[in-house]
């Protein structure tokens, strides 16, 4: 089932550890040429998650975040810090990978570990998104990450590595 949204035209499907429900989502999205599906996954490492946008298949093993980190450089992939300071991020150990940006409004977080992952992304010089972290349809469009770029999964892909994006709150 597809969901819409007035603006938000642009989502990244990150399952955990499984890309099938992203190649299902971007298949029923190809009917709809003002929507966009990134996709993506959302690996378990032992350390805490990692989202990998812009990517169809899982990273080899071990799940590591420098593997993972690796993986998506060598297919121009976007990695992010998923909830760095809520149940399974990976806090102040993400300082020790070279990430694209890290995930500092989540909508399944706490306004704290919200606030503890922009002090991270700012601290580290990287850009920070959103992520409704949906696990459900009414989940769904919680937060955004408003970017910089065309409706191409590569623009918007190069716009996140370069900083074009700002994480905001859905207003309803």
């Amino acid at each position: 089932m597809l969901s819409a949204h007035s603006f938000i035209k642009v989502a990244a499907v990150t399952d955990h550890d499984s890309v099938r429900g992203c190649k299902a989502t971007v298949e029923l999205a190809s009917a709809y040429p003002d929507i966009l599906i990134i996709p993506g996954v959302e690996i378990s490492t032992q350390l805490g998650d990692v989202l990998v946008l812009g990517t169809d298949e899982l990273p080899p093993k071990p799940w590591n975040p420098e593997v993972v980190v690796d993986y998506a450089r060598s297919i121009g992939a976007v990695t992010v810090v998923a909830h760095p300071f809520r149940e399974y991020g990976m806090g102040d150990l993400a300082r020790n990978y070279n990430f694209d940006a890290v995930e500092v409004l989540n909508g399944n977080s706490s306004a704290s570990a919200n606030n503890e992952a922009k002090a991270l992304a700012k601290s580290m010089g990287l850009p920070g998104t959103a992520g409704s972290d949906a696990h459900q349809v009414s989940e769904l469009f919680s937060v955004h990450s408003k970017i910089d770029a065309s409706l191409s999964a590569d623009e918007v892909l190069k716009a996140i590595k370069k900083g074009f994006v700002l994480a905001n709150v859905t207003r309803r």
